[in-house]
């Protein structure tokens, strides 16, 4: 297999992992499906994480796992990931989000009363769509300091004194954490990918919202390529 196509592919199964896991959990383990209860912000936080998590050692030595624009961007922003495999990379993170955004609205669709537009779809969202109220300017914050941190960290994980085996675990805690801090303010994007996946689903304010989760995100993620490349040791890159 041409090793381009072989890396799009690796990137849209893992960021349809990413969406049935994170989104998924959102959608239909808070959404009143059953009478148990909600999992609550911890519980999608967690999903969030687990999810990236398992792709990361599922796909990490096919494609690195970026599954994320942002982390695309931001790698080719360091010199990581070469200017020819970009369009591969984000096309096989859209094809995959979408697909698992898909699959999400499927089977909650099974449900005769669901109705996406209505539910949100796990969204991302400011102003009244925020689940705490957050306006744009606090949104943009959020998006631009914390999908630069993640990315940090996710560039950090590839220094040559990086403990073999760790990465998955380190990309995967991380994007728990800003889970659990962001979710109130826009149910946490730091993806375009997954923010576009479940958008257009929703079909109605998430996608007059969407340029914010496509913008701020990717400006955040080269600032935290950047950040590292000019911290990092050269010997330890």
């Amino acid at each position: 297999m041409q090793p381009n196509l072989r890396c799009a592919l690796a990137e849209g199964i893992g960021t349809l992992i990413l969406v049935v896991g994170g989104p998924g959990t959102a959608v239909l383990a808070t959404g009143g499906f059953f009478d148990g209860g909600s999992v609550g912000v911890l519980g999608v936080a967690i999903a969030f994480g687990l999810s990236l998590l398992c792709a990361a050692y599922a796909i990490g030595s096919i494609s690195g796992c970026h599954i994320n624009p942002a982390v695309t961007i931001g790698m080719w922003a360091t010199g990581r990931t070469r200017t020819e495999q970009v369009p591969w990379y984000l096309a096989g993170q859209v094809v995959g989000g979408i697909l698992g955004g898909l699959v999400i609205f499927l089977v909650a669709s099974s449900v005769g009363a669901f109705d996406a537009e209505a539910s949100g779809f796990a969204s991302n969202g400011y102003g009244e769509h925020s689940p705490g109220g957050f306006g744009l300017g606090a949104v943009v914050a959020t998006e631009v300091v914390f999908s630069a941190l993640f990315v940090f960290v996710i560039a950090s994980t590839g220094r040559r004194s990086m403990p073999a085996g760790l990465t998955g675990v380190t990309v995967g805690l991380m994007l728990t954490l800003v889970h659990l801090i962001t979710i109130p303010v826009d149910n946490t994007s730091v993806n375009p990918a997954r923010s576009l996946a479940t958008a257009v689903f929703q079909g109605g304010w998430a996608l007059r919202q969407l340029w914010v989760f496509l913008v701020f995100p990717t400006i955040g993620g080269v600032l935290g390529a950047l950040a590292w490349k000019a911290l990092a040791p050269a010997d330890d890159r």
